[in-house]
């Protein structure tokens, strides 16, 4: 501990074993009542797997919406392996927790925000703007306002 308690550390690895413990949850039971999730993920993540057209239509990030269909939820230690229909075409897409940017649950106005990861806070510009995403659900389904979110970076030095 030479250099002193890293809460930001910590709360970053709760807060997504927060999302694996969701996550967990809903695939043994299902989605409950009217919950939903919208997760934003880097899609630049060398752990990130996905098709190739979907890497080349979402370069930077991507948001899915874990809602009305969805197959093969697996939580792992490191992240989450999902089937979601993307234009009637079934795609498995496996998402390492690190590559997550956000998580939102709307239905309760719950959000959880990953600013900066632990490995990446010198190759992000602080005035970057993060905030474009797109859904795999055609449509307006971005969540609207409300929602609580948490960013980690105020802890952090």
């Amino acid at each position: 501990m030479a250099r002193g308690i890293d809460y930001g550390g910590m709360m970053h690895r709760a807060m997504q074993r927060l999302i694996a413990d969701v996550l967990e949850a809903v695939a043994r039971e299902g989605l409950p009542g009217e919950h939903h999730f919208f997760i934003t993920f880097d899609t630049r993540d060398s752990d990130v797997e996905m098709a190739d057209w979907l890497r080349e239509r979402y370069p930077e990030e991507m948001t899915i919406v874990i809602q009305h269909w969805f197959d093969n939820l697996d939580v792992r230690p490191d992240g989450f392996a999902i089937t979601l229909n993307f234009g009637n075409s079934p795609e498995p897409l496996y998402v390492p927790f690190d590559a997550v940017r956000t998580f939102v649950d709307p239905s309760v106005e719950f959000g959880l925000r990953f600013e900066n990861q632990p490995d990446d806070d010198d190759e992000l510009d602080e005035d970057e703007d993060e905030d474009e995403t797109d859904t795999d659900e055609g449509g307006d389904d971005t969540p609207k306002g409300g929602a609580e979110v948490v960013s980690l970076d105020k802890w952090r030095k």
